[in-house]
């Protein structure tokens, strides 16, 4: 596989904030988002090929239950279906993050999509292609239909990214209680100042509120 980095921290993000575990981040991905916080698992990937075998020994050193597989985006890797399979024998809790735009099979305790909406499209000649694969539903219901544990994680900038999130979460059917909004900022500063109003828009709709406690902890960048 392909990865950019691991490492050991708290998760930031999601249903599991706050638990500790050990970070898989493998590189490369097929998306173009314009608020990309890791350019160097996507827009200029970097890293080496490493075993599964390495992977999860040390996954395994690193003392913790938890596992999270992340990019750049994992379901591009084709070694993934032998990486879950391998930590999940291992004892291991298995979150697999995913934009959603493809569908391979693989083992997860816990699939997190992160579905893109029109507030992640760049410029210039990426914008075409990023906009028809964020388009299609086709691989996120095919996901969703196979792993019953799952959260849907969308980055909200504002009020107007709302109809969007409410049209797709309709589409595939998803509880409120596995939906979470997140402030989109790349600094704890520039979440704080979107965070009243994804709160409010999660009481207004009985979804779950993100933070990004990399962001409060860490201050963000690499290995956290």
């Amino acid at each position: 596989m392909v990865i950019a980095e691991t490492f050991t921290s708290i998760q930031g993000e999601g249903m599991l904030a706050g638990v500790p575990s050990f970070f898989i981040r493998t590189s490369g991905c097929n998306l173009r988002c314009a608020w990309c916080d890791t350019p160097y698992a996507s827009w200029q990937p970097e890293g080496r090929r490493r075993s599964v075998v390495d992977l999860v020994a040390e996954a395994a050193a690193s003392g913790c239950r938890h596992v999270v597989v992340t990019g750049g985006e994992p379901l591009l890797q084709r070694e993934l279906r032998a990486l879950t399979a391998d930590l999940a024998s291992a004892g291991h809790h298995i979150t697999v993050e995913t934009a959603g735009t493809l569908d391979p099979e693989f083992d997860c305790s816990l699939l997190s999509v992160s579905p893109k909406t029109e507030n992640s499209d760049p410029g210039g000649r990426f914008v075409k292609h990023h906009r028809s694969l964020r388009a299609d539903p086709k691989p996120l219901l095919n996901l969703l239909s196979r792993h019953r544990e799952h959260q849907l994680k969308f980055v909200v900038r504002d009020e107007d990214d709302l109809p969007e999130v409410l049209a797709l979460v309709q589409r595939v059917s998803a509880s409120p209680d596995r939906v979470l909004l997140m402030p989109e900022g790349r600094s704890a500063a520039e979440v704080a100042t979107r965070q009243r109003l994804v709160a409010g828009l999660c009481l207004r709709h009985g979804f779950r509120y993100s933070p990004r406690l990399q962001l409060d902890l860490f201050g963000g960048g690499r290995g956290v």
